[in-house]
Protein backbone atom coordinates (compact mmCIF):
# COMPACT_ATOMS: atom_id res chain seq x y z
CA UNK A 1 0.00 0.00 0.00
CA UNK A 2 0.89 3.64 -0.88
CA UNK A 3 0.43 4.99 2.51
CA UNK A 4 2.59 2.00 3.87
CA UNK A 5 5.77 2.80 1.74
CA UNK A 6 5.38 6.59 2.37
CA UNK A 7 5.77 6.11 6.05
CA UNK A 8 8.38 3.37 6.02
CA UNK A 9 10.45 5.97 3.96
CA UNK A 10 9.95 8.69 6.39
CA UNK A 11 11.14 6.34 9.27
CA UNK A 12 14.32 5.74 7.41
CA UNK A 13 14.82 9.41 6.67
CA UNK A 14 14.29 10.09 10.37
CA UNK A 15 16.88 7.28 11.51
CA UNK A 16 19.69 9.45 10.02
CA UNK A 17 18.25 12.50 10.98
CA UNK A 18 17.21 12.22 14.33
CA UNK A 19 21.36 10.75 15.21
CA UNK A 20 22.78 13.94 13.46
CA UNK A 21 20.40 16.26 15.54
CA UNK A 22 18.90 13.92 18.91
CA UNK A 23 15.39 15.23 20.19
CA UNK A 24 17.21 16.49 23.03
CA UNK A 25 18.21 19.75 21.04
CA UNK A 26 15.25 20.40 19.47
CA UNK A 27 12.77 20.09 22.73
CA UNK A 28 15.66 22.94 24.54
CA UNK A 29 15.36 24.96 21.10
CA UNK A 30 11.56 25.03 21.97
CA UNK A 31 11.75 25.63 25.35
CA UNK A 32 13.42 28.75 24.75
CA UNK A 33 10.32 29.84 22.52
CA UNK A 34 8.28 32.50 24.33
CA UNK A 35 5.29 30.82 24.21
CA UNK A 36 2.96 33.29 26.30
CA UNK A 37 4.11 35.86 23.61
CA UNK A 38 2.36 34.21 20.64
CA UNK A 39 -0.97 34.51 19.76
CA UNK A 40 -2.82 30.98 21.35
CA UNK A 41 -3.77 28.76 19.09
CA UNK A 42 -4.19 30.39 15.73
CA UNK A 43 -5.20 27.37 13.13
CA UNK A 44 -8.11 26.57 15.48
CA UNK A 45 -8.68 29.89 16.54
CA UNK A 46 -8.95 31.28 12.52
CA UNK A 47 -11.33 27.92 11.54
CA UNK A 48 -13.84 27.81 14.48
CA UNK A 49 -15.27 31.60 13.53
CA UNK A 50 -18.77 30.15 12.33
CA UNK A 51 -19.28 33.22 10.64
CA UNK A 52 -18.12 31.77 6.76
CA UNK A 53 -16.23 28.77 4.91
CA UNK A 54 -12.61 28.15 5.40
CA UNK A 55 -10.35 27.47 2.68
CA UNK A 56 -7.06 25.75 3.68
CA UNK A 57 -4.43 26.05 0.95
CA UNK A 58 -2.20 23.99 0.27
CA UNK A 59 1.67 24.04 -1.16
CA UNK A 60 2.00 21.10 -3.23
CA UNK A 61 4.24 19.58 -5.52
CA UNK A 62 4.05 16.64 -6.50
CA UNK A 63 2.15 13.76 -5.21
CA UNK A 64 1.95 9.82 -5.17
CA UNK A 65 -1.01 9.59 -7.33
CA UNK A 66 -0.72 12.41 -9.49
CA UNK A 67 2.79 12.80 -10.02
CA UNK A 68 4.26 15.79 -10.47
CA UNK A 69 1.87 18.90 -10.40
CA UNK A 70 4.04 21.62 -10.34
CA UNK A 71 6.71 22.04 -11.95
CA UNK A 72 7.49 25.58 -11.60
CA UNK A 73 6.98 25.92 -7.87
CA UNK A 74 7.44 28.89 -5.58
CA UNK A 75 5.85 28.32 -2.37
CA UNK A 76 6.60 31.95 -1.03
CA UNK A 77 4.49 33.23 -4.00
CA UNK A 78 1.94 30.72 -4.09
CA UNK A 79 1.07 31.32 -0.54
CA UNK A 80 0.82 35.07 -0.73
CA UNK A 81 -1.73 34.38 -3.40
CA UNK A 82 -3.64 32.29 -1.35
CA UNK A 83 -3.72 34.88 1.18
CA UNK A 84 -4.67 37.65 -1.24
CA UNK A 85 -7.49 35.65 -2.50
CA UNK A 86 -8.95 35.00 1.12
CA UNK A 87 -7.17 31.60 2.06
CA UNK A 88 -8.29 31.27 5.67
CA UNK A 89 -4.82 29.20 6.54
CA UNK A 90 -2.18 27.44 4.07
CA UNK A 91 -1.22 24.17 3.99
CA UNK A 92 2.54 23.32 3.73
CA UNK A 93 3.16 19.06 2.66
CA UNK A 94 7.24 18.73 3.70
CA UNK A 95 7.69 15.04 2.48
CA UNK A 96 10.12 15.01 0.13
CA UNK A 97 9.93 11.35 -0.93
CA UNK A 98 6.69 10.90 -2.43
CA UNK A 99 5.36 14.91 -2.59
CA UNK A 100 9.02 16.35 -3.56
CA UNK A 101 8.22 18.69 -0.06
CA UNK A 102 10.92 19.75 2.34
CA UNK A 103 10.87 21.75 5.52
CA UNK A 104 12.76 24.81 3.45
CA UNK A 105 9.12 25.18 1.88
CA UNK A 106 7.64 25.69 5.10
CA UNK A 107 9.85 28.16 6.00
CA UNK A 108 9.49 30.18 3.08
CA UNK A 109 5.93 30.05 3.53
CA UNK A 110 6.20 31.08 6.77
CA UNK A 111 8.52 34.75 5.90
CA UNK A 112 5.61 35.26 3.27
CA UNK A 113 2.31 34.94 4.89
CA UNK A 114 1.10 35.89 8.18
CA UNK A 115 -1.55 33.24 8.01
CA UNK A 116 -2.04 29.99 9.96
CA UNK A 117 0.63 26.86 8.80
CA UNK A 118 -0.53 23.43 8.55
CA UNK A 119 2.75 21.21 8.77
CA UNK A 120 1.58 18.32 5.91
CA UNK A 121 3.41 15.26 6.89
CA UNK A 122 3.74 11.51 8.12
CA UNK A 123 3.95 12.24 11.66
CA UNK A 124 5.10 9.05 13.61
CA UNK A 125 7.60 10.62 16.31
CA UNK A 126 7.24 13.63 18.35
CA UNK A 127 10.79 14.58 16.85
CA UNK A 128 8.52 15.48 13.81
CA UNK A 129 6.12 17.84 16.12
CA UNK A 130 9.19 19.48 17.63
CA UNK A 131 10.56 20.51 14.37
CA UNK A 132 6.96 22.10 12.85
CA UNK A 133 7.13 24.15 15.98
CA UNK A 134 11.13 25.31 14.72
CA UNK A 135 9.95 25.89 11.47
CA UNK A 136 7.33 28.06 11.66
CA UNK A 137 3.90 25.86 11.39
CA UNK A 138 1.26 26.55 13.93
CA UNK A 139 -0.42 23.34 13.40
CA UNK A 140 0.58 19.43 12.50
CA UNK A 141 -1.39 16.84 10.32
CA UNK A 142 -2.04 13.34 12.54
CA UNK A 143 -3.23 10.83 10.78
CA UNK A 144 -5.44 8.13 12.52
CA UNK A 145 -4.50 5.41 10.70
CA UNK A 146 -0.94 5.44 11.23
CA UNK A 147 -0.84 5.71 14.96
CA UNK A 148 -1.60 3.84 17.76
CA UNK A 149 -4.73 5.86 20.00
CA UNK A 150 -1.52 5.59 23.15
CA UNK A 151 0.44 7.96 19.97
CA UNK A 152 -2.23 9.90 18.66
CA UNK A 153 -3.12 11.28 22.37
CA UNK A 154 0.78 11.59 23.66
CA UNK A 155 1.15 13.91 20.11
CA UNK A 156 -2.03 15.70 20.05
CA UNK A 157 -1.21 16.74 23.80
CA UNK A 158 2.65 17.70 22.68
CA UNK A 159 1.21 19.67 20.35
CA UNK A 160 -1.11 21.90 22.49
CA UNK A 161 1.74 22.22 24.74
CA UNK A 162 3.77 23.56 21.79
CA UNK A 163 0.86 26.14 21.16
CA UNK A 164 0.70 23.95 17.82
CA UNK A 165 -2.72 22.77 16.90
CA UNK A 166 -3.29 18.91 15.82
CA UNK A 167 -5.79 18.33 12.43
CA UNK A 168 -6.61 14.78 13.21
CA UNK A 169 -7.39 13.13 9.88
CA UNK A 170 -9.96 10.12 9.68
CA UNK A 171 -11.34 8.55 6.34
CA UNK A 172 -14.05 6.23 8.03
CA UNK A 173 -16.13 6.13 11.19
CA UNK A 174 -13.77 3.80 13.44
CA UNK A 175 -11.22 6.37 12.68
CA UNK A 176 -13.99 9.20 13.65
CA UNK A 177 -14.38 7.44 17.12
CA UNK A 178 -10.80 7.43 17.46
CA UNK A 179 -10.04 10.83 16.95
CA UNK A 180 -13.08 11.99 19.41
CA UNK A 181 -11.54 9.33 22.20
CA UNK A 182 -8.69 11.55 22.62
CA UNK A 183 -11.16 14.87 22.56
CA UNK A 184 -9.78 16.17 18.83
CA UNK A 185 -10.89 19.54 18.51
CA UNK A 186 -9.96 19.63 14.86
CA UNK A 187 -11.34 16.70 12.14
CA UNK A 188 -10.73 16.15 8.87
CA UNK A 189 -12.18 13.73 6.55
CA UNK A 190 -10.27 12.63 3.81
CA UNK A 191 -12.27 12.02 0.59
CA UNK A 192 -8.84 9.99 -0.50
CA UNK A 193 -8.80 6.50 0.72
CA UNK A 194 -4.79 6.55 1.59
CA UNK A 195 -4.33 3.16 1.07
CA UNK A 196 -5.90 3.11 -2.10
CA UNK A 197 -5.85 6.96 -3.44
CA UNK A 198 -9.07 6.69 -4.97
CA UNK A 199 -11.35 9.61 -4.39
CA UNK A 200 -15.21 9.72 -2.65
CA UNK A 201 -16.21 13.10 -2.16
CA UNK A 202 -19.78 11.69 -0.50
CA UNK A 203 -17.61 10.51 2.74
CA UNK A 204 -17.27 13.58 4.12
CA UNK A 205 -21.42 14.06 4.35
CA UNK A 206 -21.52 10.66 5.50
CA UNK A 207 -19.32 10.93 8.11
CA UNK A 208 -20.31 14.62 9.33
CA UNK A 209 -23.44 13.23 11.35
CA UNK A 210 -20.91 11.59 13.57
CA UNK A 211 -18.88 14.74 14.62
CA UNK A 212 -20.33 17.19 17.38
CA UNK A 213 -20.63 20.90 16.36
CA UNK A 214 -18.23 22.14 18.64
CA UNK A 215 -15.53 20.12 16.55
CA UNK A 216 -13.91 22.13 13.81
CA UNK A 217 -14.91 19.84 10.80
CA UNK A 218 -12.68 19.93 7.46
CA UNK A 219 -13.10 18.13 4.22
CA UNK A 220 -10.10 17.13 2.79
CA UNK A 221 -9.26 15.74 -1.17
CA UNK A 222 -11.24 15.86 -4.60
CA UNK A 223 -13.16 19.06 -4.74
CA UNK A 224 -12.59 21.30 -7.74
CA UNK A 225 -15.97 23.21 -8.26
CA UNK A 226 -17.97 25.26 -6.80
CA UNK A 227 -21.41 23.41 -6.82
CA UNK A 228 -18.88 21.25 -4.66
CA UNK A 229 -17.90 23.59 -1.90
CA UNK A 230 -21.58 24.87 -1.77
CA UNK A 231 -22.47 21.57 -0.90
CA UNK A 232 -20.12 21.18 1.75
CA UNK A 233 -21.03 24.56 3.11
CA UNK A 234 -24.94 23.10 3.29
CA UNK A 235 -23.81 20.21 4.85
CA UNK A 236 -22.34 22.09 8.03
CA UNK A 237 -18.45 21.31 6.79
CA UNK A 238 -16.79 24.41 8.51
CA UNK A 239 -13.58 24.28 6.13
CA UNK A 240 -11.66 22.70 3.14
CA UNK A 241 -8.60 21.53 2.50
CA UNK A 242 -7.41 22.13 -1.00
CA UNK A 243 -4.62 21.74 -3.21
CA UNK A 244 -4.25 20.00 -6.75
CA UNK A 245 -6.82 21.85 -8.19
CA UNK A 246 -5.13 25.31 -7.06
CA UNK A 247 -1.84 23.74 -7.90
CA UNK A 248 -2.65 23.30 -11.16
CA UNK A 249 -4.16 27.29 -12.34
CA UNK A 250 -1.92 29.54 -13.34
CA UNK A 251 -4.12 32.12 -11.76
CA UNK A 252 -4.54 30.48 -8.20
CA UNK A 253 -6.05 33.22 -6.59
CA UNK A 254 -8.51 33.54 -9.47
CA UNK A 255 -9.71 30.13 -8.82
CA UNK A 256 -9.90 30.54 -5.10
CA UNK A 257 -12.15 33.17 -5.96
CA UNK A 258 -14.37 31.00 -7.59
CA UNK A 259 -14.36 28.70 -5.87
CA UNK A 260 -15.43 30.84 -2.68
CA UNK A 261 -18.23 32.23 -4.91
CA UNK A 262 -16.96 35.58 -4.91
CA UNK A 263 -15.55 35.83 -8.46
CA UNK A 264 -17.96 38.73 -9.13
CA UNK A 265 -15.83 40.93 -7.24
Amino acid sequence: MILDDIVQKRKERYQSRMAQKPLAELEAACQAIELSQEAPFPFYETLSQKDHFHFICECKKASPSKGLIAGDYHPADIARSYQEAGASAISVLTEPDFFQGSDQDLQAVRQASSLAILRKDFIFTAYQIYEAKLLGANAVLLIVSILSDQDLDAFQKLAHSLNLDALVECHDLEEIERAKAVGARIIGVNNRDLKTFTVDLDNTQRLRQHVPEEIVFIAESGVSQRNQVAQLEAGKVNALLIGESLMRAEDKGQVLAELRGDSHD
